[in-house]
């Protein structure tokens, strides 16, 4: 599988224990027991739905999503049964990544925008992993993917639901079924939950830069 990624054309491209927060229209704020368990019933469940849908219904699918869709970034259905398609990841990173240099070769840690949008063109075999670590590789991050995971946000009724996704999950068919409103469905590049940080996949030179970065802010508020 091999990874590609276009800088100029704006979007990406890939070929080849679940949490949930409701946020009701007053911002209140719920959370929901998470566990393994729950995880891998998502990706079970996932995977029956994928293996049980027919050529012919994934072509209908297809054919409804683009019809609904209102630009070009339209699904592909090839002749094996797997399609590819295009979907938006929303960056909410709250702590610094360690960004490889250019010429030099060096390393720098830095807080990334929050809120902006990368488009990725992915193929139905991808995985959440995968999609993680193109996102990465589009703006050459050096961290161990294992820090981040990929939620979706859709909308229930009077709220907003975000869930974390397990990794063997496949984005595109979420988004396949889901249509192509970003109202509908979304999807969002998190740090995992503190709980879950692997903090062994750091390096010596990234908890440095993290203690450098807090002692500078900490300075800043005593002024």
């Amino acid at each position: 599988m091999t990874w590609t990624s276009t800088m100029s054309s704006g979007y990406s491209s890939l070929e080849e224990d679940s949490e949930e927060y409701f946020f009701t229209a007053r911002t209140s704020f719920f959370k929901k027991p998470a566990g393994k368990l729950t995880e891998k019933k998502d990706v079970e469940k996932e995977r029956e739905l994928r293996t049980h849908l027919s050529y012919e219904e994934i072509r209908q699918k297809v054919e409804l999503y683009n019809s609904a869709s209102r630009d070009h970034l339209k699904m592909t259905l090839n002749a094996d049964g797997l399609y590819t398609g295009f979907i938006k990841v929303q960056l909410e990173l709250r702590r610094p990544i360690t960004v490889t240099g250019g010429g030099g070769g060096g390393q720098e840690a830095f807080y990334l925008p929050r809120g902006c949008v990368n488009t990725l063109h992915i193929s139905s075999s991808n995985t959440v992993r995968q999609v993680i670590e193109a996102l990465l590789r589009k703006f050459t991050v050096a961290d161990n993917p294992a820090k981040f995971a990929l939620y979706k946000r859709s909308r229930r009724e009077d709220h907003v639901c975000i869930c974390k996704l397990a990794e063997g999950e496949h984005p595109l068919l979420l988004r396949l079924l889901a249509g192509p409103s970003t109202d509908t469905l979304s999807f969002v590049l998190r740090e995992q939950q503190t709980g879950e940080v692997m903090w062994d996949a750091f390096s010596i030179p990234e908890l440095h830069n993290f203690l450098r970065i807090l002692d500078k802010r900490s300075r800043i508020r005593s002024m």
